[in-house]
């Protein structure tokens, strides 16, 4: 399907790792695109994945109102990918994933824009004990106040060559013997990156029904402990997997977590504690990638495309059946 008109997209967020994807998509259906951003100046790398002044990186900071309204203005479709991994300095949780959510929500809604699409976490609840899982579901919980034909789409692990998951822990095993593992039976069921934007570019297109959370997963559900077993599958390496307990993990993360972009952090020790799956009440009301008509690709196929860099001789090591 091809945009109507040239319909103008404005995607907030849109220079990080599930934005570039989405906005090569959203450029190849011939929409035009702002890619709204706190620095322009770094976000170059976008405007050559359309046509010349198709697409156009704009100053924007989601705990500023002004900022967004000015991003979002003669928009006809408003995507806000804005999250942070990590808090630091005035970027916190509620700023970003709540505050934050809740300004774009606002700013569309009085831009006239006709869709609204939201991107938040498999797994966001109020009652968590992660902070990161609180906001998102307080921001989402704000954007269907303020938007109620808002989508909203929860992704479960996003794994892609960018990733911060498989390659955080690729990069563990080339560099430690063991290999920890954290909450080795949380369940979680990663998504491949391409597969999200694929959901997105639908909503962003019409094909998705409004006003709905739609649960984002990939074709396996694994344990922790499978996913740290497969790490090492694909890496072709041999290192020894250690069982950390919660208590040590997070005592460790607190130190680790005074870095500018640490390798874990509390909060995140706390993510992993929780189940990221897909509910069945949301395969059964289709509000899932095959419910959408997005068939999930599988960690089998993509990630030794990417996670050969881990092994010892490179890419053209010769991996061992396990």
């Amino acid at each position: 399907m091809n945009a109507p008109d040239k319909q103008l997209v404005t995607m907030i967020g849109g220079s990080g790792f599930v934005g570039t994807q989405l906005v090569q998509q959203l450029a190849r259906q011939g929409f035009r695109i702002r890619v709204g951003v706190r620095r322009p100046d770094l976000a170059g790398h976008v405007r050559p994945l359309g046509a010349v002044g198709q697409i156009q990186p704009v100053q924007v900071n989601v705990r500023n109102f002004d900022s967004v309204a000015r991003s979002v203005e003669g928009a006809d479709i408003v995507v806000n990918l804005a999250g942070i991994a990590h808090e630091s300095g005035r970027q916190r949780f509620e700023a970003v994933h709540t505050a934050g959510a809740a300004n774009v929500a606002r700013a569309a809604a009085e831009a006239g824009a006709a869709r609204l699409i939201h991107l938040s976490a498999l797994g966001a609840d109020a009652n968590s004990k992660s902070g990161f899982y609180v906001s998102k579901a307080q921001g989402d919980e704000q954007v269907l106040n303020i938007f109620p034909k808002a989508i909203i789409m929860r992704p479960s692990i996003v794994f892609g060559s960018d990733d911060r998951f498989f390659n955080l822990f690729g990069t563990l095993a080339r560099l430690f013997p063991f290999l920890p593992v954290i909450s080795a039976e949380s369940r979680f069921q990663p998504v491949f990156v391409g597969d999200v934007a694929a959901a997105l570019a639908k909503a962003a297109q019409g094909e998705v029904r409004s006003g709905k959370i739609y649960e984002i997963g990939g074709p396996d559900v694994e344990t922790m402990h499978e996913l740290m077993e497969r790490v090492l599958r694909v890496s072709n390496r041999n290192n020894i997997l250690v069982n950390v307990p919660t208590r040590l993990a997070k005592f460790k993360a607190w130190f680790m977590q005074i870095l500018p972009n640490p390798w874990f952090t509390v909060d995140r020790i706390e993510q992993y504690g929780q189940d990221s799956v897909v509910s069945e009440a949301a395969k059964s009301e289709k509000r899932t990638l095959e419910g959408i008509g997005v068939s999930p690709q599988s960690m089998d196929a993509i990630l030794p495309t990417y996670m050969w860099r881990f092994r010892k001789s490179g890419q053209f090591e010769q991996v061992q059946s396990h």
